[in-house]
């Protein structure tokens, strides 16, 4: 009956990668690629990722270059970052576009740990609902006579053991951001 717990657990460990895919989209100070992810450019009518585009790379801590494939596609690569909401204006010098990062002030730093620990509460609920249903599931078996009900009390435990591990997980990346946030 193991395989409750064990469907439990993948889909928690999914909510842990969405959690640091998101995490890496916060802006830290540092330059990081990863930010561009939601940037989406308007490719001969079709949304299309920048890194499908062009070469991004950091040049510095603070410096993130864009070299488009297409030298055309420049001006609308541009525009897709105005037009997002990273709040970085591009510099452009015919060839790449450059972005510095500025150093964050303490009360933008503020607002990024209320922000990360927002995403880590989401989280949090995530893996309670993941939780929620496993034990419901649990409850249906035990009604139909499917399981024991010493077989129900031992898969609850492992459960929330699961559960418990995820939740402390989750607790240290977001203090680990923090920490990352703060001492820029």
């Amino acid at each position: 009956m193991n395989e409750q717990v064990k469907l439990s657990q993948e889909k928690m460990e999914k909510c842990l990668k969405s959690l640091d895919h998101e995490l890496s989209t916060v802006r830290a100070g540092r330059a990081n690629p990863s930010i561009l992810d939601k940037v989406m450019v308007d490719y001969y009518g079709t949304p299309t990722p920048i890194q499908q585009m062009a070469a991004v790379s950091v040049s510095e801590a603070r410096n993130l270059i864009i070299q488009p494939w297409d030298i055309t596609q420049l001006k609308a690569i541009e525009k897709a970052i105005l037009a997002s909401d990273i709040g970085i204006t591009p510099t452009n010098d015919g060839k790449v576009l450059r972005l510095c990062f500025p150093q964050p002030t303490e009360e933008r730093r503020k607002e990024l740990v209320k922000m990360v620990k927002k995403y880590g509460e989401e989280a949090k609920v995530t893996i309670r609902n993941i939780r929620r249903d496993a034990l419901d599931k649990l409850k249906t078996m035990k009604k139909n006579s499917e399981i024991t009900e010493d077989d129900m009390k031992n898969i609850e435990k492992d459960v929330q053991k699961i559960t418990d591990k995820f939740c402390d997980n989750i607790d240290s990346v977001i203090a680990d951001k923090e920490k990352e946030i703060m001492s820029i």
